[in-house]
């Protein structure tokens, strides 16, 4: 054993310099879920910037050092604070906002978020089959984007009024009836933020025929059509 380390030395230096650089500083995460749609795609990898908001000792969530705040409409990865589990959604409010939902329209420290409709989309749902998907533009102060609703099924589309604790974030999948976000698992802490999703890497039609979707190669989450 001793032998083949020697021999391998340098091939397990960069192992595990690799593991650190991947735990610590960049990542990417395949989106394995329609939580997101229409933004992100099951069979997308996203490019996660794992410095964006601290700086943590590799493979724990003890913070050395913040790097950045997180701001509304910034996609994440997290670990739940319900089992630890990496999940990626969007943030919808910040320490101290106060937030609602009536009929799925947001309202965010007493401002009704604005809507415009898109053309319609649609959702294979398992067991149920293919569903219509309103599609919309959501506008909640500076943040903007698409949003997808699935009026055919049951969710959770109203909450009452709450304030954000401090160093905690509200999580909201862009697919709002399709989603296991804060309205189920609760706020989140800045500690379990794992980095900001920054674009898609590469995308394949996991759900279909398995072929490349070249067109999203290199798309940015932020300022899509």
């Amino acid at each position: 054993m001793q032998s083949w380390v020697r021999a391998n030395k340098g091939f397990l230096v960069f192992v595990m310099l690799f593991g650190i650089f991947r735990t610590a500083v960049a990542d990417w995460n395949p989106i394995p879920s329609a939580s997101m749609h229409p933004n992100l795609l099951e069979g997308d990898v996203v490019f996660v910037n794992r410095l964006a908001y601290n700086v943590k000792v590799p493979l724990t969530d003890i913070v050395l050092r913040r790097t950045g705040e997180p701001q509304r409409g910034d996609v994440v990865t997290f670990s739940s604070p319900q089992d630890g589990m990496r999940l990626i959604k969007r943030i919808i409010a910040l320490p101290g906002d106060r937030v609602e939902m009536r009929d799925e329209r947001l309202i965010i420290n007493g401002q009704a978020a604005a809507y415009d409709a898109l053309p319609d989309g649609t959702e294979q749902i398992d067991k149920v089959g293919q569903l219509v998907a309103v599609q919309l533009r959501e506008k909640a102060g500076n943040a903007e984007h698409r949003i997808q609703l699935l009026p055919q099924v049951n969710a959770r589309r109203d909450f009452a009024p709450v304030t954000v604790p401090p160093d905690m974030f509200m999580m909201l999948g862009d697919n709002r009836d399709n989603s296991q976000d804060s309205r189920y698992i609760g706020m989140v802490p800045r500690a379990l933020l794992i980095g900001r999703a920054e674009r898609i890497l590469a995308s394949a039609d996991i759900k279909g025929n398995w072929l490349p979707r070249t067109e999203r190669f290199g798309q940015s989450l932020y300022g899509q059509p």
